[in-house]
């Protein structure tokens, strides 16, 4: 091997290590939660079902590597309440709500953990967002 050679190989090698040490995924078990407002729980279930799925297609597995705690609340107010307290208590990394009125509650909950909201009209005229940028 020709020196040019060697010095390539070594060079790919220590730039490619950062990245490979990234792609390790630590041991610790992350935590979903998922939270619906609609009034179709047979939609919000096809929601969940299609994001439980996407999830396993990045190499997160329900049960292996993540946990994914859902609750479908339909369109009664008081079990969506119930059901974003009971969320929260579990500390997820991120909860995934979806539906303005289910927002609204879950933002009555916690403003501590990450929130990804979806089915949403009005983000900063709700008050979910101070502005678009």
């Amino acid at each position: 091997m020709r020196r040019r050679e060697i010095v390539t190989l070594l060079g790919v090698g220590v730039a490619a290590w950062p990245f490979a040490a990234l792609a390790q995924q630590s041991d610790r078990m992350r935590r979903i939660g998922f939270l619906t407002g609609g009034a179709d729980d047979t939609n919000s279930r096809a929601m969940y079902e299609a994001f439980r799925q996407g999830l396993q297609q990045l190499g997160w597995i329900d049960g292996r590597n993540v946990r994914i705690d859902a609750r479908f609340g339909g369109a009664d107010p008081v079990r969506i309440r119930k059901y974003a307290a009971e969320l929260v208590a579990f500390s997820p990394d991120v909860i995934l709500v979806a539906g303005s009125a289910a927002t609204t509650l879950l933002l009555q909950e916690t403003r501590t953990v990450p929130i990804v909201f979806t089915i949403v009209l009005d983000l900063v005229g709700s008050g979910f967002v101070d502005s678009l940028a």
